[in-house]
């Protein structure tokens, strides 16, 4: 295996600056990137601070108690960001996704989610609405982030067994209490809930089949997820890294399943459904998610931007730098002149990194000092 390295440095990069356009034309729907990729989705990062310290995401040994997280004044406040998320959504973005960090941790979130709640997409329908959660708080929040508007959630949760998930959460969080949050979830109706499980070889990979005996059938999606080389703080290593190909036969020595279409383009995960007696998927006993960024590069169906808590705007979950539109916000400029901006930055994006990755050197795949996933969510 290969020697572990974490760089110890600040994740913050000097922003580009964005671009002001000469000429301003209003949104039309319709925006395309340099490969024909439409804008559909928007992640909103509303912190950079985490309860957790999961060793690929936030290791403690970068995020300890001394680290320096952005101030509050630095934050984009709930009402830039809703008008950001107003412009996005008349260029076309149709769902909005609220990440962190842990988005449960910014107070009164509940407050952003009812603006977020109000604004249209150019097709006058409110926009898909969802949050990516640890679940550490969602057993008390879940009824007030429904009723402020939020649609469903997407918990992270990487182990049922309650030792293995504290080693790796690395806080001594127990598994019983973030279940507790799933179900309170559901309860409220925040539904279809997502779970994501992060999957490192030798860490973790004994909890496959239990993950997915656990909610099979429950109504909740469990999707496995390729152990990412994202930013540079987590000493990703490719021999930790279990193939989706590998999880899914894993999975096929304990059950039946059959492939799915995709649900939507753009989509990430692609799905296997739950075989019945008769060979075909059984709705009720659910499907199961395979996300493979690391060997099977889904860059050409991108349709994602992500705004990071100060307000910076990333092409790319690899991205090394993102463009600067909370300075634009402050400058006072006009919704035609911020939209002509947002507008030219996706019309150039030409981001592919997952493609081209098998084709760098190794001894380069990482040499880039590339963004937190904690600073620009998942």
């Amino acid at each position: 295996m290969a020697e572990r390295v974490i760089p110890l440095h600040d994740q913050r990069i000097a922003a580009l600056a964005a671009p002001r356009p000469a000429v301003a034309q209003a949104p039309t729907g319709r925006l395309f990137d340099a490969l024909q990729r439409p804008l559909r989705d928007l992640r909103i990062s509303v912190t950079d601070r985490c309860n957790f310290r999961c060793s690929y995401c936030m290791p403690k040994e970068v995020f300890g108690k001394d680290y320096p997280y952005l101030p509050h004044a630095d934050l984009l406040t709930f009402e830039e960001i809703t008008r950001l998320a107003r412009l996005f959504l008349a260029h076309g973005v149709r769902k909005i996704r609220l990440t962190g960090g842990e988005p449960l941790l910014r107070k009164n979130i509940e407050q952003l989610i009812e603006m977020l709640a109000g604004l249209r997409t150019v097709e006058g329908e409110p926009p898909e609405l969802t949050l990516t959660t640890n679940g550490s708080l969602l057993k008390r929040k879940a009824h007030a982030l429904r009723q402020a508007g939020l649609q469903r959630v997407t918990v992270s949760l990487d182990a049922l067994d309650d030792a293995v998930f504290q080693r790796m959460n690395d806080v001594g969080f127990p598994v019983a209490e973030v279940l507790e949050g799933i179900a309170a979830a559901q309860a409220a109706g925040l539904q279809p809930i997502k779970v994501n499980m992060v999957v490192k070889r030798g860490t973790n990979d004994d909890q496959i089949v239990p993950m997915a005996r656990h909610f099979r059938g429950s109504g909740i999606v469990l999707r496995f997820i390729e152990y990412m080389d994202v930013g540079s703080s987590n000493g990703w290593c490719l021999d930790e890294v279990l193939p989706s190909a590998q999880v899914r036969a894993r999975l096929q020595e304990a059950f039946a399943l059959v492939p799915l279409p995709p649900g939507a383009p753009g989509e990430t995960a692609e799905r296997w459904g739950y075989a019945g007696p008769d060979g075909r998927h059984d709705p009720a006993l659910g499907e199961v998610g395979f996300i493979s960024s690391v060997t099977q590069a889904f860059c050409r169906d991108c349709n994602r931007a992500r705004l990071s808590t100060e307000g910076r705007l990333y092409l790319c979950l690899f991205a090394e730098r993102g463009y600067d539109l909370r300075a634009l916000l402050r400058a006072g400029v006009s919704d035609a002149e911020l939209a002509a901006s947002l507008a030219a930055i996706w019309g150039s994006r030409n981001d592919r990194y997952s493609e081209i990755r098998a084709l760098l050197p190794p001894q380069t795949r990482r040499s880039a000092r590339r963004i937190e996933m904690s600073y620009i969510g998942g």
